[in-house]
């Protein structure tokens, strides 16, 4: 038995000795892989930056030049410490690794590939604030399998791509504007015609820095309900909508305060709410 040993360890070490200088030389490609897949992806990654509008798009191509980088070297590597039936079975194979991957790996390729239509389709940008649900946030990356979003509590929410991509997406930022809306419900005295009221707020709202006028973007206002002594107006505008969140909020808060006091110094007796 000890010479059977013997045998057996000699046969080890004279296949390590033969292995040797091709496992180095294969530790040696994964190395460069590694080196040379971090620098061309920052390369590849920075032009993308400069010549693409889309971040997101130039974030996400990024990381797959460098995976697929990285599995190149890998398969040479294999192939040079002779494992080229085994690389060979894989590329030949590569149907077959798809249909286990359908069944073993569902999640994961569903939400690769969910990453892939996003980044391309581009629903939305780096910073848009968008709704998928009841969460609303701002997009942060968009990554091979999810997608991050930062609530405007502070929370960081990691979406799967394949949730991201089957549910309805309400994008608030991406045209640049967005139109919001109140009421306002004034009384009739001193004077029973409401064009008075309604001139000198559409005015007031016009005259706002912050509050967009184009031909595209009109406001205006409508009159909703009217009795005898009272109207309720609801007042439409447009604005930037690049932070959604605290421009626009606070401008909308700014209105229904400013507005209410313009109809008391206007002379329209109470009630004059603004909701």
């Amino acid at each position: 038995m000890v010479h059977d040993l013997q045998r057996v360890l000699s046969d080890y070490w004279e296949q390590f000795l033969y292995l040797a200088p091709k496992l180095l030389i294969a530790l040696v490609v994964v190395s460069l892989t590694i080196f040379i897949a971090n620098r061309i992806s920052t390369v590849v990654g920075r032009r993308l930056q400069r010549q693409s509008h889309d971040a997101l798009l130039a974030e996400f191509l990024t990381r797959l030049s460098k995976w697929v980088l990285l599995l190149a070297g890998v398969l040479l590597a294999m192939q040079v410490v002779g494992m080229s039936g085994v690389v060979t079975g894989l590329v030949a194979g590569a149907g077959l690794s798809a249909f286990i991957v359908g069944f073993a790996l569902k999640d994961i390729a569903e939400n690769f590939l969910a990453g892939v239509v996003l980044a391309f389709n581009r629903p939305f940008r780096i910073h848009d604030t968008v709704q998928i649900k009841d969460l609303l946030g701002h997009v942060e990356a968009l990554n091979l399998r999810t997608t991050l979003i930062k609530t405007f509590d502070g929370k960081h929410i990691y979406l799967p791509n394949a949730m991201v991509l089957r549910e309805p997406l309400v994008n608030f930022t991406r045209d640049g504007y967005i139109r919001q809306d109140f009421l306002v419900s004034l009384d009739y005295s001193p004077d029973p015609n409401p064009d008075r009221a309604i001139d000198l707020i559409i005015n007031y709202v016009n005259s706002k820095k912050d509050v967009a006028s184009t031909e595209e973007h009109v406001n205006y206002i409508t009159l909703e309900k009217s009795t005898g002594t009272t109207a309720d107006l609801r007042v439409y505008f447009w604005t930037f909508s690049e932070d959604y969140r605290r421009q626009v909020l606070e401008l909308k808060s700014d209105l229904m305060k400013e507005i209410r006091s313009k109809l008391l110094e206007a002379g329209f007796a109470q009630p004059a709410t603004v909701q």
